[in-house]
């Protein structure tokens, strides 16, 4: 007889299922929840009940031999038994299912199979949740006392799935604001299948309790459990940084600044640096190195937020490190790379302050210059003007009144960001004058 089942519900689960079926549930304290299955599962439905004293299940059936039930373990469909199931009033019904069991049904017009779970058999519940001993910089390991084992069912064809009892993990954490260049607080929600102890989340950057709420079987009776837990101190750490050079708009200074995008171009290159840190961040420091792979630190500034001016020739990186109290967890921000040019500086030989907006003011051609003095004097040896820096310029005039057309003389002594000393003298020619 048991062979003669087992190809017919073979030949049943290459039908298709009836859509149409409804199951009517009796008995119980609390209504049936459906829950749709896995379609590779070939269920229609996955019901969960809570308790099964006094349950049962029926169809309609226009007769006592329309319908016929069978049940199946994680073997599957194709190992299903044939159960008894009792008519009466238009319904076939079949009492007290048994947990975590399959059940087909076959009508005159098709199948329609179940998988059943006791829900009263895999309760959740919640006692307390504290943090582990083991400390990881990523994740924070939490160990759970309570219950919320996986709910299992199997398909026709024996495969084994998990029912998702979404499982509400919350928590408070920070999370970057890169424009800002600050940490905002934000709730993270995660949605956890079953609960597992111990249970590792991504690790929270600022101080929280952790709040558990399920599953999604006690919320739709209406009986949801919450926990929260005692607050836990961060142990991981993370960091945001900026880099931003000051501006320099100078006609006569070569390459200013690195171009779009890039630090450093001309010397003095003055660089604003600016970090923030999570709450655990107890150790903090700027690093100013020669090397990119930090070798060797040249400079070390203890400080979230500073300005620094670049003078000397080359690549300079800076980065930005922050460490937990104990130093077991580190987090690094960009690695900043400050490029200072050559040094170059060109005199000219004439101008013409005439006012016509064109060449109205002798000055230097130059970049890197990080130190300038300039003095030029007539052919009498009469000191016109001095200039302390490469930006500025001389108008031709000596005390507010403009100075014949001729031939005068600048003695220049410079130092460039590259160390080059500049020792130079040279004529200036004012032509075009207009009185």
């Amino acid at each position: 007889m048991k062979s003669r089942i087992v190809t017919a519900i073979c030949a049943l689960a290459s039908t298709l299922s009836l859509a149409a079926t409804d199951l009517y549930w009796q008995g119980g304290t609390r209504s049936v929840i459906s829950v749709a299955p896995q379609s590779a599962s070939g269920l229609d439905e996955v019901c969960v009940a809570d308790g099964l004293n006094g349950v049962s299940v029926s169809v309609t059936a226009s007769g006592s031999s329309d319908v016929k039930w069978y049940r199946y373990s994680n073997l599957g469909g194709a190992y299903a038994e044939e159960v008894a199931a009792v008519y009466s009033d238009g319904r076939s019904t079949l009492s007290n299912p048994q947990s975590d069991m399959g059940y087909i049904v076959e009508t005159p017009s098709g199948r329609y199979s179940f998988w059943l779970i006791d829900y009263s058999a895999h309760p959740f519940s919640v006692a307390s949740v504290a943090e582990s001993t083991e400390k990881d910089c990523n994740f924070t390991t939490l160990d759970v006392v309570g219950q919320g084992d996986e709910l299992v069912y199997y398909g026709i064809n024996g495969r084994r799935f998990t029912l998702d009892r979404e499982i509400q993990l919350s928590y408070t954490t920070l999370m970057p604001a890169q424009e800002e260049i600050a940490f905002i607080e934000v709730n993270r929600e995660e949605s956890l299948p079953a609960l597992n102890s111990p249970l590792r989340v991504s690790a929270p950057l600022c101080p929280t309790d952790f709040i558990i709420k399920g599953d999604r079987f006690l919320r739709a009776w209406g009986d949801e459990v919450e926990y929260t837990s005692p607050v836990i101190e961060p142990y991981a750490v993370a960091t945001v940084t900026s880099a931003t050079q000051s501006e320099r708009n100078v006609e006569n200074e070569v390459n200013p600044s690195g171009g779009s995008g890039s630090l450093g171009g001309s010397a003095p290159c003055e660089v604003s640096f600016v970090a923030a840190v999570t709450d655990g961040a107890l150790f903090r420091e700027w690093q100013i190195s020669r090397y990119q792979d930090f070798e060797d630190v040249n400079l070390r500034i203890q400080e979230l937020n500073f300005d620094y001016t670049f003078t000397e020739e080359g690549n300079i990186y800076v980065r930005f490190m922050c460490a937990n109290a104990d130093g077991s967890c580190e987090a690094y921000g960009d690695v900043y790379t400050i490029s200072i040019g050559a040094s170059s500086l060109r005199c000219p030989n004439a101008f013409s302050p005439n006012g016509d907006g064109v060449n109205d003011e002798w000055r230097v051609s130059y970049s890197s210059i990080v130190s300038f003095e300039c003095h030029i004097f007539d052919r009498y040896g009469h000191r016109m003007a001095t200039l302390s820096d490469p930006s500025q310029g001389w108008d031709g005039k000596y005390n507010g009144k403009a100075v014949p057309t001729g031939a005068y003389y600048y003695v220049i002594k410079a130092k460039g960001a590259d160390g080059k000393a500049y020792d130079l003298s040279g004529d200036i020619n004012i032509v075009n004058y207009k009185q």
